[in-house]
């Protein structure tokens, strides 16, 4: 089990490290899963959109794209996250840049554990489940 936090080409966003981990265990636990490897990679708009082009053939930029590894019950995966849309989305949102960045994270692991967004009514239990997550992390 092991959670890396590494990036391209940006800096490295100020997370605590092991409380995170231990935040995600936490969230994956709550529905039955364990964790494998889980990457983050923090990176650039510019990053994103080259690899949202290269694997999924799409020309737009996102804030998060989940590369789902999972085997059983145990989650692995890539996780790209863009911190340019995070800072943007956190304006456009009125959030803080720590609680959008907390929030796309688990955001990934919820895919992970099987949660969709794109469906009629699935973007409304996502943001259930984003919003139960975010009330288990210890700030």
């Amino acid at each position: 089990m092991a959670v890396t936090y590494q990036t391209e080409g940006v800096k490295m966003p100020d997370i605590k490290k092991r409380e995170t981990t231990e935040w995600i265990k936490a969230v994956a636990a709550s529905y039955g899963k364990r964790l494998g490897e889980i990457a983050y990679i923090f990176c650039s708009d510019e990053k994103i959109l080259e690899v949202n082009r290269q694997y999924l053939q799409h020309d737009y930029y996102t804030d998060i794209i989940t590369f789902d590894y999972c085997e059983g019950d145990r989650l692995s995966g890539d996780l790209f996250i863009s911190l340019d849309t995070i800072r943007t989305n956190a304006e456009q949102f009125g959030a803080s840049y720590d609680d959008e960045l907390h929030r796309v994270m688990i955001h990934g692991i919820l895919h992970l554990c099987g949660i969709n967004d794109k469906g009629p009514g699935e973007r409304e239990i996502m943001e259930a489940a984003e919003n139960k997550a975010l009330a288990m992390r210890q700030v």
